[in-house]
């Protein structure tokens, strides 16, 4: 991951095709269904603006169209509707094209961890590869859109594409690297790091995207926010204050504007959180 915090929140809304229908959720869907059951619109690597984000970097025009002809389906996923859950067996990765993911556990007792937020051009899924069975479950918190990607036809494809396979090893070495970061950050860093750490991690996947690095529209509530950081509800809004107070933000409701980007960041090195 580029920054200390593990895909944290999604760009920007897409606009996607009002026509739309659901017929059947994701996470009902085996491998086996046949594509015909649902109104899906034929995915195309050749032609995804998130390409040099995703699976088909660096990828030769003849490689990228073997991956086109794995990739079955692209599938819209509605608020509230979930990809896969834990303790569903592994049959795809979804490659994010739009919307933002939660990705969370359930412990025994009912409370609910948050291990990260995913967005355009990168992978969910990738917790079941070693035991074969999802860990945790992954949410839409708003309307996107996914790419299916066949799992074991994708570790044939890897297999004879030495450059998807290296990309595919650079995404798997990011996930590590990103479940250290936040380890240090939960263990090692203040609130108003914490945050800083969460929204300067936001402000540079607004501007691989394209957008504005600056202007950000939280869709996650608070809550969510101090799961996933070890806060309170009531820390989490107090150190948004606070963070406003002395001039770095402008906080209304969801929408952030960040005023003072550079002490933002060196708020983040203070914790030697390597960004």
């Amino acid at each position: 991951m580029e920054t200390a915090v593990a895909g944290l929140i999604q760009i920007k809304n897409i606009e996607l095709c009002a026509d739309y229908d659901f017929v059947m959720p994701l996470e009902h869907m085996s491998a086996s269904e046949p594509s015909s059951k649902l109104k899906t619109v034929k995915a195309s690597c050749q032609t995804c603006r998130l390409r040099d984000l995703c699976l088909p970097i660096g990828l030769a025009p003849d490689e990228i169209g073997k991956l086109d002809k794995l990739i079955n389906r692209r599938q819209r996923v509605r608020t509230g509707q979930h990809i896969f859950r834990a303790g569903k067996p592994l049959h795809f990765l979804y490659a994010v094209r739009s919307g933002f993911f939660k990705a969370y556990e359930v412990s025994n007792d009912g409370i609910e961890q948050i291990n990260g937020f995913y967005l355009g051009g990168e992978l969910l899924g990738l917790d079941a590869i070693g035991s074969g069975s999802h860990q945790c479950s992954a949410v839409a918190l708003d309307d996107g859109e996914v790419c299916e990607i066949p799992f074991d036809a994708l570790e044939t494809l890897v297999r004879e594409i030495p450059t998807l396979q290296r990309q595919f090893h650079r995404i798997l070495s990011r996930e590590i690297t990103a479940d250290h970061s936040i380890m240090k950050l939960l263990g090692s860093m203040s609130a108003e790091q914490k945050l800083a750490v969460f929204l300067t991690s936001l402000s540079a996947r607004f501007n691989m995207l394209g957008y504005s690095p600056t202007s950000l529209f939280l869709k996650m509530s608070r809550e969510e926010i101090g799961n996933y950081l070890g806060l309170t509800l009531e820390t989490v809004s107090r150190t948004f204050r606070k963070l406003q107070d002395d001039g770095l933000l402008d906080v209304q409701r969801r929408h952030i504007q960040i005023r003072d980007l550079k002490a933002l960041q060196q708020m983040t090195e203070i914790g030697h959180c390597n960004h």
